[in-house]
């Protein structure tokens, strides 16, 4: 028998289904408002919906994907060692180990995890070390309007970085060898997550706009490349400008050009960390966020924000759309807190239809593609008139790391929807002090069923029965499964993790989780070598 916590997620969802289904299109709202969507279509929405809705807005493409909000098909029969499985089914955990130079690694280890909402998920992570130059990065991308731009962005940004921060020598190097038809220098080392499909869908246009670059690189004649936060700035807009370049040209292959369709029309935002020594730096545009964690001299722990939303509710980026639009344009720029009503974060990856001029986006549409076998969102907003709106700049923050500055937490902002700052600094100092914790030893003591019972009671009143050895598992387990008062409420996380497909969206985003620990001895002695 469900739970009535479940009954009630699942009527109160089945009844908003049924209030706006219609024609060929569903158009759900949101019942909670913990969980925004990025995007909604507004055009194809009547003003009474709009008007009568609860929350923010989504979309979900097809009304068919809705098959499975019968009671039949809905069971809450997990069990938490179930509940287990599908929370760790997308772990990832690495050691980093020092480089062949000797100098301890600034990084110690990363965790990871992602708990999918959409389906496909939308969300991608990446981490990957600089072969031919020093440094680690670390990545979340968090996808809307589906998965292609978000796959793409996490399969090709770092590349970018790196080869922006490589020396002309090396840069002639790679050259020289594409020229000769010869291997290239190895540019990344990538540290796979589950489900993972690096360069799975690469292709030679890829390669050869990645060239492009490093060859314009090589008219620039620096001897030692771009700095750090140059190639963050440049890799961003670069990347994003090759993705929509890459559309409007002619292609021939037919599998490439309607990937490349679904790649610039659907959008992403993307959280990037490049740790070198003691130097970090955090490239962010859009809504996934960045933190440290600190812990000060004296015990106590704090939370360091590196990055800031680039949202409706930034003053810095309502006043940044302001200046670059007409002052005609003040009142239509934002809408129900969204860029032209349309989207959430204000800076993004492709969304070309937000950056394209109408007669642009007519002459690509107009080549023959079927828009709906490959799920093409086609709109124009109603106050569409000095495009771009859009931006895939990054904003980009530098901080030198001290022995107190403990982990970074990357995330996209289906955890930032429901934890604060505070919150996931908490939950991970919980983490660090449980796994830090000595098992009993037995031997000492005298091994009767008596001390076995009480033992065992001690564990299950502490919850170490179900003790999280990833530190973003346990981020996941608490953004979904705490209710209004912060505590871990087993009922709820059940519901929310059997929901059907079709409804999942609605209560709760993707999440992706990356918590990157910093070696503090390791730190002391770079800042002890100045």
């Amino acid at each position: 028998m469900s739970s009535p916590v479940s009954y009630w997620i699942l009527n109160s969802a089945r009844n908003s289904i049924a209030t706006l289904q219609g024609g060929r299109h569903l158009y759900s709202r949101c019942v909670s408002s913990r969980n925004k969507s990025k995007r909604t279509l507004f055009p194809w929405v009547s003003s009474t919906l709009k008007n009568n809705a609860p929350c923010g807005d989504f979309a979900l493409p097809k009304a068919y994907r809705h098959t499975s909000t019968e009671e039949d098909d809905f069971h809450l029969q997990l069990s938490p060692e179930q509940v287990n499985e599908v929370l760790r089914a997308g772990e990832s955990a690495h050691k980093i180990l020092d480089p062949v130079s000797g100098v301890p690694n600034s990084v110690l280890r990363f965790e990871s995890n992602q708990l999918a909402a959409n389906s496909p998920v939308e969300d991608r992570r990446g981490v990957a070390s600089c072969l031919q130059t020093n440094g680690l990065m670390f990545g979340v991308f968090d996808g809307h309007g589906g998965h292609a731009c978000a796959q793409a962005v996490s399969e090709r940004l770092f590349y970018y970085v790196a080869v922006s921060l490589m020396s002309q020598q090396t840069l002639e190097q790679m050259e020289e060898a594409m020229e000769s038809m010869k291997p290239m220098l190895p540019i990344l080392q990538w540290l796979k997550h589950p489900g993972d499909s690096i360069y799975k869908d690469v292709t030679s246009v890829h390669l050869d706009h990645l060239r492009v670059y490093w060859q314009e690189l090589l008219d620039l004649h620096m001897e030692m490349g771009l700095n750090i936060k140059e190639a963050l700035m440049y890799s961003f807009q670069r990347l994003d400008s090759d993705i929509s370049l890459e559309i409007q040209a002619p292609l021939e292959d037919e599998m490439t050009r309607n990937l490349s369709l679904q790649v610039a029309f659907s959008g992403a935002t993307a959280c990037v960390a490049h740790v070198d020594g003691v130097h970090l730096h955090v490239a962010n545009a859009g809504d996934c966020r960045a933190i440290l964690g600190v812990q000060e001299d004296n015990g106590m722990w704090s939370c360091l924000p590196l990055t800031c939303d680039h949202n409706a509710w930034n003053q810095a980026e309502l006043s940044r759309l302001k200046r670059e639009h007409p002052e005609s344009e003040n009142r239509t720029i934002i809408m129900d807190d969204r860029l032209l009503g349309i989207l959430m974060p204000c800076r993004a990856f492709g969304d070309v239809q937000l950056k394209w001029s109408k007669e642009l986006q007519r002459s690509v549409l107009e080549r023959g593609f079927d828009t709906e076998a490959l799920n093409i969102y086609q709109f124009t907003p109603q106050h569409y008139y000095t495009p771009p709106y859009l931006t895939a700049e990054p904003e980009i923050t530098y901080h030198r790391l001290r022995p107190q500055d403990k982990f970074l937490v990357l995330a996209s902002d289906g955890l930032w929807d429901v934890l604060d700052n505070e919150d996931v600094v908490r939950l991970v100092v919980e983490h660090l002090s449980e796994a830090g914790r000595h098992k009993p030893d037995l031997a000492q003591r005298p091994a009767n069923l008596g001390l076995m019972q009480s033992l065992l009671l001690q564990r299950k009143a502490q919850g170490l029965h179900v003790a999280d050895q990833n530190a973003a598992t346990r981020l996941i387990r608490h953004a979904i499964g705490s209710n209004e008062y912060g505590e871990m409420d087993p009922e709820r996380l059940t519901a929310m993790l059997t929901l059907p497909e079709d409804l999942a969206r609605m209560y709760r985003d993707d999440i992706t989780v990356t918590v990157v620990y910093f070696n503090s001895d390791s730190i002391d002695a770079y800042d002890k070598r100045g």
